[in-house]
C-alpha cells in the first residue's frame, strides 16, 4: 500500500495494490502490521457497512467523543462517493478545515480519518456500499455531528453533486449544529 498525506496531513490517502486478470481483481484491504505505524497502540475493533440506494445521499458529518472517539479507515465497495473529513481538534492549526476525496469501488483507494475529525460522505452514484473500520465501538451517548452545509466549513459538495438541493439526508443529519455552535469537540 502507498500512504499519502492529504491537504490535512493527519488524514491519509491509501492506494492499495489492485491485482487484475481475466477473472476480475483481488485487493488486500487490511494487514495489521502495515497499519501499526499509523495506529500506534490503537487497533480497529469494529467493521461497518453503509448501503445507500440513491445517488445524492449524504451521511454525516459524524464523530464520537472520547473515550469512544473513532479513527476510521474508509473504502468504497460499490459505487462512487465524495468522502469528507473535518478537523475538530481545537488546538490544531487545521481546526475547522476539511479535506474531500472522491473514491470509487474500482480505484483501490482508502481514506484514513484519525480520531478528532468529523466524517461524512455523499454518494455520487446509486447503490453505493461503503465499508469502514473503526477504533472504537458505536456509543450513542457519545455521538455528535456538525451541519453538513455549515457555510464556515466551505465544503464544495455541489461541485461533486450539482443537484445539491435534492440531497437525501436523515432527519438527524439535518439537525446537527454548525461548528461554531457545537460545544462538544476535541
Amino acid at each position: 500500500m502507498k500512504v499519502t498525506d492529504l491537504a490535512l496531513p493527519d488524514v491519509k490517502l491509501i492506494q492499495l495494490a489492485v491485482h487484475r486478470d481475466q477473472r476480475g481483481a483481488f485487493v488486500e484491504t487490511y494487514r495489521e502490521a502495515d497499519w501499526r505505524p499509523l495506529l500506534g497502540a490503537a487497533r480497529f475493533v469494529q467493521d461497518n457497512q453503509s448501503r445507500s440506494r440513491e445517488a445524492g445521499t449524504l451521511r454525516g458529518l459524524h464523530y464520537q467523543l472520547p473515550p469512544f472517539a473513532q479513527a476510521k479507515l474508509v473504502q468504497v465497495l460499490a459505487g462512487r462517493i465524495l468522502d469528507v473529513a473535518v478537523d475538530l481538534r481545537r488546538g490544531s492549526p487545521d481546526f475547522g478545515r476539511h479535506v474531500a476525496v472522491e473514491m470509487a469501488a474500482e480505484d483501490g483507494l482508502q481514506v484514513f480519518v484519525p480520531a478528532g475529525f468529523a466524517h461524512g460522505f455523499l454518494t455520487l452514484e446509486a447503490d453505493c456500499l461503503v465499508s469502514y473500520k473503526v477504533t472504537a465501538g458505536y456509543d450513542p451517548a457519545s455521538e455528535r455531528g456538525i451541519a453538513w452545509d455549515d457555510p464556515d466549513l466551505g465544503i464544495a459538495w455541489g461541485k461533486a453533486w450539482p443537484r445539491l438541493a435534492a440531497v437525501t439526508l436523515s432527519p438527524r443529519d439535518r439537525a446537527w449544529p454548525r461548528l461554531k455552535d457545537q460545544a462538544d469537540l476535541f
